[in-house]
């Protein structure tokens, strides 16, 4: 398979956003892991080379736990990418964090059971450091193109990783709301971690759709549909696609420094 030549940024695609631009060029990859969930667009944005991919499918067909994390990092990688932007629809569980908000998370917290989640099951031990998931670099450009964009962005934050497909109770809800957890997702994990392992700088830019199961003491505020997620997110993709144009203008956009490459090294069992 040829590789691109220089990409510049990789994008995941989440809910809702399924096609990069009308002139993509489409390539199908394959990975010792499997198919990635669609195949690679590569299009040109703002003078920049661009490499998308639809997480959950160019039609929504694959939910969050189906999703071959593996192969899609993996594909990415094949494809030259060093740095993933990677857009994500999520839940507000505090007040303050609205619907149509931009979130760069800084935090995971992990509630998902059964995935797929390290490329390095043996003979090979690898424990990559946790404390710093999200590449810090990547996540200040991230914050300076929003703020360039007018958007509302909260400059950090913990996103739980839900295991979906259902979304959550409003007992759960209010137990994440009680822990200070900005946002609720179901895709954040393990693909961040797998960038991470890859050697890639990712950062996570939630979209905040909905206030998951409603938020305790707030009676009128309904708890999320999935219909309400996807039209959220259709709504924001204009302000998405100027942010990431913008971001492809970031000075710090890949000129390394970060760490994130050497994530294997420092932590490879020898």
């Amino acid at each position: 398979m040829s590789k691109m030549v220089n990409p510049i940024l990789g994008v995941f695609g989440g809910s809702g956003f399924y096609n990069l631009a009308s002139k993509a060029r489409r390539k199908k990859f394959a990975t010792k892991y499997g198919a990635p969930s669609a195949q690679l667009q590569f299009a040109t944005i703002a003078g920049k080379q661009v490499v998308f991919l639809p997480r959950h499918g160019e039609r929504h067909s694959l939910p969050p736990h189906k999703i071959n994390y593996r192969a899609n990092v993996t594909a990415m990688k094949q494809a030259g990418v060093s740095q993933v932007f990677a857009p994500f629809a999520c839940g507000s569980l505090q007040p303050e964090v609205k619907p149509g908000d931009f979130v760069v998370v800084d935090q995971f917290f992990d509630r998902t059971t059964g995935r797929q989640d390290t490329f390095f099951d043996g003979p090979e031990v690898v424990h990559v450091a946790g404390g710093e998931p999200y590449c810090p670099r990547l996540r200040q450009a991230c914050i300076a193109a929003a703020k360039k964009a007018g958007l509302r962005v909260h400059g950090k934050g913990t996103a739980v990783v839900v295991n979906g497909p259902r979304f959550s109770t409003k007992a759960e809800s209010q137990w994440f709301a009680g822990q200070d957890w900005q946002v609720v997702t179901m895709t954040q994990y393990p693909e961040v971690v797998l960038a991470r392992e890859a050697g890639v700088c990712y950062a996570g830019v939630g979209l905040v759709t909905d206030y998951d199961a409603g938020l305790d003491g707030y009676p009128n505020v309904p708890a999320v549909t999935a219909r309400d997620v996807v039209k959220v997110f259709r709504e924001n993709n204009e302000k998405l696609a100027k942010l990431l144009e913008l971001l492809l203008d970031e000075p710090a956009l890949g000129k390394g420094g970060c760490g994130c490459a050497k994530a294997v090294e420092e932590g490879r069992i020898r």
